[in-house]
């Protein structure tokens, strides 16, 4: 389950980074979105709104480089499989999602529009929060880690001392 679950979330990441590169492209160039699917035509009133911007960056690139770097990560995962590796990529994982999920509260409820390709990349996101917990979730100890004790059949008082 490890192996597939890291394949699919390089294939989702690659998905959001394309998603995040067309946001990025429209904020260069100054091109209208095409986005006239389902009533969801929102997408030019959100990508124009104050909301947009993040310390005057725009959010698409903050998408470009968080969904680049889960791509990296999950790429080294594949390689290496580190527990390291696999943490950050849990981290970056829950970033993008809490990203995504403010994102939408936003849209919804003080832009008061939709953008299909911001809502795209919050299923994405939480596609990639699902699977990204199926590679290694992260466990608790359930009991302290006992003290060690003398091998059996030995004392403190037997257990030869190293020279000082």
């Amino acid at each position: 389950m490890n192996r597939f679950s890291l394949v699919v979330i390089l294939v989702l990441a690659f998905a959001g980074l394309a998603d995040s590169f067309y946001l990025a492209e429209h904020e260069i160039s100054g091109t209208p979105l095409i986005c006239d699917i389902q009533n969801l035509t929102g997408c030019n009133i959100v990508a124009n709104s104050g909301y947009s911007h993040l310390f005057g960056i725009p959010a698409a690139y903050f998408g470009v480089a968080l969904y680049g770097g889960l791509f990296i990560l999950a790429a080294l995962e594949i390689v290496l499989y580190d527990r390291v590796v696999r943490r950050m990529l849990q981290a970056v994982a829950s970033l993008i999602f809490l990203f995504s999920l403010v994102s939408t509260g936003i849209q919804l409820f003080l832009i008061k529009a939709l953008c299909i390709y911001c809502l795209g990349s919050g299923f994405i996101a939480l596609l990639i929060f699902i699977f990204v917990w199926f590679i290694e979730p992260v466990r608790r100890r359930r009991t302290p880690l006992a003290p060690l004790a003398p091998a059996r059949g030995t004392t403190a008082e037997t257990l030869p001392m190293p020279p000082v």
